[in-house]
C-alpha cells in the first residue's frame, strides 16, 4: 500500500464510554484512544459484557460517549449530520429476521439508501457499486436468492456486501462470526482481512475470535477492567494484558504460539 493512500479513519481521544440514566453515569470503559488508519483490519476482543458492542455504537454515533472525542476522517463526529455520517461509516448489527425476506440483491441495494433520492431511485453508478460489491464478496451465483433460503454463513457476507455498497471509508461489525463454525469464521474474518487490503477501508469488528484476530488483524483493542488496550498483535503479546484476560486457573494465553490453552 502507498504511504499517500494511509489516511487516520477513525482516531479517539481519551474516551470514555457507559450509559447515562437519569443524572447517573455508568462507565465500562475509560482513557480510549485509539487510531485506525484505511486499509487496516482491527478487532475489539473482550471477554463477555467488557464494553464491545457498547464501543462500536459509541464510534458509530449510536450511543453519546460519556467525556472525550471521536473523530472520523478528521472531523467531530458529534458534529457530522447523520446524512454525511451515513455516508463515512457502514455498520453491520444484528439483524431482524424482516430482511431476510429480501432476494440478495435487494439487501445489498439498501446499502446505497444514503446516496439516492427520496424514491429510492438507483442509479447506473449505483447499480454498478452494487455489483462490484457482489463480485467483491463473490456472491454472484447466489444474487438472486431469498436470504431466508441462505446459510448463516452466506447471510453474513450479503450483509458484508451491503456495508460495501454503501461506499464509505469505515466498515463497523459487531460479532460478524455469531452462529458460525470454525471453518466460516475463519472464512469471514479472512474475507474482511483480503476486503481491507483490496478496497483500502478501514474495517473495525468486535469478535471472541481472538485466537483468529490475533493471526488476521493488523491491530487490536483489548477491553478489560474498564479500560481498552491498543496496539499491534505483536505489541500486545510482549505485555501481560492477553494472560490476565480471562481467568488463571483455567485459561492461560502462551506467548510462543499466540494462542489461549486450556490448563
Amino acid at each position: 500500500m502507498k504511504a499517500e493512500n494511509v489516511n487516520i479513519v477513525l482516531k479517539t481521544e481519551n474516551l470514555s464510554i457507559g450509559y447515562r440514566k437519569k443524572k447517573k453515569e455508568q462507565i465500562v470503559a475509560s482513557n480510549i484512544n485509539i487510531e485506525i488508519k484505511s486499509g487496516e483490519l482491527v478487532a475489539v476482543i473482550g471477554i463477555n459484557g467488557a464494553g464491545k458492542s457498547t464501543l462500536l455504537k459509541t464510534l458509530s454515533g449510536i450511543i453519546q460517549n460519556i467525556d472525550g472525542q471521536v473523530f472520523i476522517s478528521n472531523n467531530s463526529l458529534e458534529k457530522i449530520e447523520p446524512d454525511k455520517l451515513a455516508k463515512d461509516i457502514s455498520l453491520v448489527l444484528t439483524e431482524q429476521l424482516l430482511s431476510k425476506n429480501l432476494s440478495v440483491i435487494e439487501l445489498v441495494a439498501l446499502g446505497r439508501q444514503p446516496y439516492t433520492n427520496w424514491i429510492g431511485r438507483l442509479t447506473k453508478n449505483d447499480l454498478k457499486k452494487i455489483m462490484h460489491a457482489i463480485q467483491l464478496v463473490n456472491i454472484d451465483d447466489i444474487k438472486n436468492k431469498k436470504c431466508h433460503e441462505l446459510s448463516d454463513g452466506q447471510f453474513q457476507k450479503v450483509l458484508v456486501a451491503r456495508a460495501l455498497a454503501q461506499d464509505t471509508s469505515l466498515i463497523i461489525l459487531d460479532e460478524p462470526t455469531t452462529h458460525l463454525d470454525l471453518y466460516h469464521k475463519a472464512y469471514v474474518l479472512k474475507l474482511l482481512k483480503r476486503l481491507s487490503k483490496e478496497t483500502n477501508k478501514a474495517i473495525l469488528f468486535a469478535s471472541h475470535e481472538i485466537n483468529l484476530a490475533l493471526q488476521l488483524c493488523d491491530k487490536l483493542v483489548v477491553i478489560k477492567k474498564n479500560e481498552a488496550l491498543f496496539g499491534t498483535p505483536e505489541e500486545l503479546i510482549k505485555t501481560d494484558v492477553l494472560n490476565n484476560l480471562f481467568p488463571e486457573h483455567l485459561i492461560r494465553f502462551d506467548k510462543e504460539s499466540a494462542s489461549f490453552k486450556i490448563k
